[in-house]
C-alpha cells in the first residue's frame, strides 16, 4: 500500500491507499500555524498514528532517513545502489515503511507552486504561514524513512479524479478545487500537464476587477481566490455570488483551454446545488456558443481525491524507479568487460 497526505490551510488529511486507488484508512488533524516545520512534523505524526507505528519504528525511520533513504528523483541517483534493495523488498527496511504496515511510498499534495523534481514549495500565499520554500520531500523522507513524491494539492486532486473519479473517460479535463483557496489543474489523457512553470490550469489569480479592490492572499488585488474561496464566502455569506464569479472566470478560461469537461471539487463544492448551480448558470451565460455544452461535473471522490491522486503518483514513482533499476541492471549485464589496461591511467578512460 501507499501513504498519502493532503496538506491544507485548515487541516492535514492522511490515508493509506492500495495500488488500485482504494482508501483503506484515513484520518485528519488541524494544520499547525507555527510554520512549515511544525506542519510537516504534525503530518509525520499523523501518518505514524494511522499506520500503528511504535516509538521504536519512528526512531528506526528517522535513522533510515539520516542514513540516506532518498525520495525518487534525479537527486537520489547517488544513493541508489545502497538503498534500493530495502526500498524494493517488501520485508526490507524501506519496504516496511512506517511500521507494521507494508507502506511502499508516500505521496503528498501540498499547497502552493511545487517543483516536482525537488519536492520544494517554490511559492505560496499566506494561507499557510511560512510555507514558501518548504522542503516537503526532504523533511518527510527523513521523518518517515519512505520515498516521497510531492505535487501541488490541486494536481493531486486532479490526478485522483482523472484516474478514478469524475474525470475518468474524458481526455482533456480542467479540474477546479474550491476550499481555503481556489486552485486548478489540467489533465490530458489521464496525465498531469504541469506547464513550463508548474502552473498549467491555475485560476486562483485570474482577475475579477468588477469586485475590487479586494486584497488576495498573494498580496495583489481583484483575484478570483479573494472572492470565490471558502474564507471569502464566510465573510460575505453569498454562496451563489461566489459560484457565479467562478462560472464567469471559467467561461474565459475554457475559451483558451477548450477541455472536454470541467470537474469541480474541494470543500466549498461539498455545499452542492447553491454553489454548483450558480457556477453552471453563469458559465452557460458567458461562454462562447461552442463551449456552452461542456460538462461541469462535481468531483466523484470528494475529499479523498487528493489522497487517492497522491498515492497513485507515489505508485507511479515506484514503478518508474524499478523500471530504471531494471534498465541499469540490463546495461550492466550486457556491457563488455573493461580490459585491465584501460583503467585509471588510460587517456580515454572515464575514470
Amino acid at each position: 500500500m501507499f501513504a498519502a497526505l493532503d496538506v491544507g490551510g485548515t487541516k492535514i488529511a492522511a490515508a493509506l491507499v492500495d495500488e488500485d486507488g482504494t482508501v483503506l484508512r484515513r484520518d485528519r488533524v488541524p494544520t499547525p500555524r507555527e510554520g512549515a516545520d511544525a506542519v510537516l512534523r504534525a503530518a509525520a505524526r499523523l501518518l505514524n498514528d494511522l499506520s500503528g507505528t511504535t516509538d521504536h519504528d519512528r526512531r528506526d525511520a528517522a535513522d533510515r532517513g539520516r542514513d540516506g533513504v532518498t525520495p525518487y528523483g534525479r537527486d537520489g541517483a547517488a544513493d541508489r545502489g545502497r538503498d534500493d534493495a530495502a526500498v524494493r523488498r517488501p520485508g526490507g527496511a524501506a519496504g516496511r515503511g512506517l511500521g507494521r504496515t507494508a507502506v511502499r511510498g508516500l505521496g503528498v499534495g501540498a499547497p502552493g507552486v511545487v517543483d516536482p523534481a525537488t519536492g520544494r514549495v517554490v511559492s505560496a500565499t499566506d494561507v499557510l504561514p511560512g510555507w514558501a520554500g518548504a522542503d516537503v520531500r526532504g523533511t518527510l523522507a527523513a521523518l518517515t524513512g519512505l520515498p516521497v513524491t510531492v505535487v501541488n494539492d490541486v494536481r493531486a486532486m486532479a490526478y485522483g479524479e482523472a484516474r478514478a473519479g469524475a474525470g475518468a473517460g474524458h481526455h482533456r479535463v480542467l479540474h477546479v478545487s474550491v476550499g481555503t483557496g481556489v486552485g486548478g489543474a489540467l489533465t490530458v489523457g489521464g496525465r498531469l500537464e504541469h506547464g513550463a512553470h508548474g502552473t498549467a490550469g491555475e485560476l486562483a489569480h485570474l482577475l475579477v476587477p468588477e469586485e475590487g479592490p479586494i486584497p488576495c492572499g498573494c498580496g495583489r488585488r481583484d483575484h478570483l481566490e479573494a472572492v470565490a474561496s471558502g474564507p471569502a464566502i464566510a465573510v460575505t455569506g453569498d454562496t451563489p455570488r461566489a459560484g457565479a464569479l467562478l462560472g464567469r472566470a471559467l467561461a474565459g478560461l475554457l475559451a483558451v483551454l477548450d477541455p472536454d469537461a470541467v470537474v469541480i471539487g474541494g470543500g466549498v463544492a461539498q455545499i452542492g446545488a447553491p454553489f454548483l448551480d450558480a457556477v453552471t448558470t453563469a458559465f452557460r451565460h458567458e461562454a462562447l456558443p461552442p463551449l456552452r455544452a461542456t460538462p461541469i461535473l462535481p468531483a466523484r471522490l470528494g475529499t479523498d481525491a487528493p489522497l487517492v491522486g497522491a498515492a497513485l503518483l507515489a505508485h507511479n514513482a515506484l514503478l518508474a524507479h524499478d523500471a530504471l533499476l531494471a534498465h541499469d541492471a540490463l546495461l550492466a549485464h550486457d556491457a563488455p568487460p573493461t580490459p585491465a589496461a584501460e583503467t585509471a591511467t588510460s587517456p580515454g578512460s572515464l575514470r
